[in-house]
């Protein structure tokens, strides 16, 4: 390896080395030796061919030192043949060690990763509903990419080289101490001039690399945010594109100046550095030479040592910062193992059942709840604070009691953060009661399986979520051993037939960011075919037609009708007309029901349904006319 490599490694260990600065921590070198542990064996092969190497890298310029010598003195050319082959064959051996070396760090770096990322992955889609609407989705992403590579280095790159350099500096040091300890000495002099610069330069291009890295996020940030089909509409009405384009440019422009500052510093750094390698090059030759006329130091031993000198230079370098990348692994480390330590609210019982068998009634037992704190839920870190919200915990549901019946059809209504979309969350155990039960046919969902309680109950939401993929994807989610047979069914219980046979790709259709390229009834039509293809016993509608037009409520209404035939229903409405003929009416309010009753009787009772209604009627509440 030569100098001009130590150098722009030594720049980029620099310029990358994390803000964080964290003393040694013991515990966390034990959990990463337990997800080391299954790479073992791998790991005891890279670092015994890491050594072999090391030994290979230092015996090749010995025996180019011999080669020198045998010339000069005479040998017989047998003598000096057999001495290039022995060099020519260490090289054969060096490049397959190499490529074992490779092969070795890639096995056990990207099976870390793997292991890392699953691990993460896995933990995440455990975590409650919560988690995610506190934290920054990019900080989280980021905890699966770049702190997991980060991590990764720590085996394929920092425990190999640290093991490598450390026999190469000690076996070098040992041969040229041994041919000239005087031109050795003078060597390690010189050593501060790699070292000392290298620290001072890498600290200043780290500083560049975190503004350039700041103002990148920002502008990936904007263009994330912008580039979003409500983001562009946004921008378009209030008529900012000119100044949107002046703030990225300012940004743009920014990183342009950094990257050139940049770039010349590693030139100049670079540059210097090679400079020097090649005046201690032409020093070793000089007094070598000196040594060798004088009749104190053979020819051959003038040409091992310069061969030796950047053997000697590049694990020191290398050495010295080492504890850097240490500390490096180790910060990367506790970041995915934070995610990790974060437990969720909501476990599944060990000896968890199914919901038992049958038409399915829902019950809340003298229900309370209130939302977890960030503390609990949440890290500093993937929320972007400097400190987490402690708020939290006050009670939004007080003693909360009802019963669905297999087939009825129960509404709530009340306004707007009364608790009624809290009530769904808690029945689809989004979120576990603080106090009372929630029940599935007399079954605590707390003692149901997570699987069971997804294939007994079916939630629709306002929003109507969809992936960027296919309407079949989409779909397939609720049942993915469906037929296409089965999804054209759903679709055409969904009144969402005719519009999917009528698109070029049909099922294959690409639906676009959250199912952007869909009007807003036709991707409440499509989340309630997924419904339908799900075939859930219990179906939650969550405000389903709050926020579509009169025609698009009028199609979605049809399908609804179709999907809640024959099963238990939990229907959270603003718009009451949809409600009338439920079988229970319950009226919420601040976290109580206040009210219970069908539409007339409720409205000859003239509380605060009857007001409900005369406020979004703008009529008097007749029962008899209703």
């Amino acid at each position: 390896m030569s100098i001009e490599s130590v150098a722009w490694g030594q720049i980029y260990r620099q310029a990358n080395a994390p803000q964080e600065k964290r003393p040694f921590n013991m515990a966390t070198a034990k959990r990463i030796g337990g997800f080391a542990r299954s790479h073992r064996r791998r790991i005891g092969m890279f670092l015994l061919l890491s050594v072999v190497a090391a030994l290979l890298a230092v015996a090749t310029p010995v025996l180019a030192g011999r080669v020198v010598n045998d010339i000069i003195g005479g040998s017989a050319p047998r003598v000096v043949v057999t001495v290039a082959l022995l060099i020519a064959l260490l090289a054969i051996l060096d490049a397959g060690l190499g490529l074992g070396i490779r092969w070795l760090s890639s096995r056990i770096g990207e099976g870390l990763i793997f292991d890392l990322r699953t691990a993460v992955f896995d933990h995440v889609q455990r975590m409650p509903v919560a988690f995610f609407t506190r934290t920054r989705t990019g900080a989280l992403v980021s905890r699966l990419n770049n702190d997991v590579i980060g991590a990764q280095r720590a085996f394929s790159d920092t425990l190999s080289g640290v093991v490598a350099n450390l026999v190469t500096l000690l076996l070098t040091l040992g041969v040229m101490l041994a041919i000239s300890w005087q031109i050795t000495l003078l060597a390690l002099l010189l050593l501060p001039v790699f070292v000392v610069p290298a620290r001072r330069m890498g600290n200043r291009l780290a500083e560049l690399q975190r503004d350039a890295a700041g103002l990148n996020a920002a502008m990936s940030t904007q263009m994330t945010e912008r580039f979003s089909a409500p983001g562009a509409t946004l921008v378009k009405l209030f008529g900012r594109p000119h100044q949107e384009s002046d703030e990225f440019a300012v940004r743009a422009r920014r990183v342009r100046d950094i990257g050139v500052r940049t770039a010349m510093l590693q030139t100049v750094f670079v540059t210097s550095l090679t400079l020097v390698s090649a005046l201690a090059v032409a020093l070793v030759y000089g007094l070598g030479g000196w040594y060798a006329l004088t009749g104190q130091l053979d020819a051959g031993a003038v040409v091992s040592l310069s061969l030796l000198l950047t053997r000697l230079y590049t694990p020191l370098t290398a050495l010295a910062t080492a504890r850097m990348e240490v500390m490096s692994a180790l910060v990367s480390f506790e970041r995915v193992f934070e995610v990790l330590d974060l437990r969720p609210l909501i476990e599944e019982a060990p000896d968890a059942k199914e919901v038992p068998a049958g038409p399915v009634a829902v019950e809340l037992d003298n229900v309370t709840f209130g939302y977890p704190s960030a503390d609990r839920v949440s890290l500093a870190s993937l929320e972007d604070v400097a400190t987490l919200d402690t708020r939290g915990g006050t009670e939004v549901l007080h003693g909360i009691s009802l019963r669905a019946e297999p087939g009825q059809l129960i509404a709530l209504v009340g306004s707007s953060g009364a608790g009624k979309s809290t009530v769904a969350q808690l029945v689809s155990r989004l979120y576990d009661v603080d106090g009372g039960a929630v029940r599935l046919n007399g079954t605590d969902v707390r003692e149901l399986s997570m699987r069971s309680i997804r294939e007994t109950v079916g939630l629709v939401t306002q929003d109507g979520h969809l992936f960027h993929d296919t309407i079949r994807a989409n779909l397939l989610l609720a049942q993915p051993e469906a037929s296409d047979a089965d999804l054209w069914d759903a679709l055409r219980r969904a009144r969402l037939h005719d519009l999917v046979d009528s698109l070029p790709d049909a099922l294959d259709t690409v639906v676009g960011e959250r199912g952007y390229r869909l009007s807003g009834g036709e991707r409440q039509r499509l989340t309630i075919a997924r419904l339908l293809l799900k075939q859930p016993k219990v179906v939650i509608l969550d405000e389903a037609t709050a926020s579509l037009d009169s025609t698009s409520e009028a199609a979605v209404q049809e399908a609804l009708t179709e999907a809640l035939a024959g099963r238990t229903a939990l229907v959270i409405a603003h718009r009451l007309s949809t409600i009338r003929a439920a079988d229970q009416i319950l009226v919420v309010e601040d976290g109580h029901i206040i009210e219970r009753g069908t539409h007339s009787g409720l409205l000859a009772e003239a509380g605060r349904y009857a007001q409900l209604y005369r406020t979004q009627f703008n009529e008097d509440p007749d029962p008899v006319a209703v």
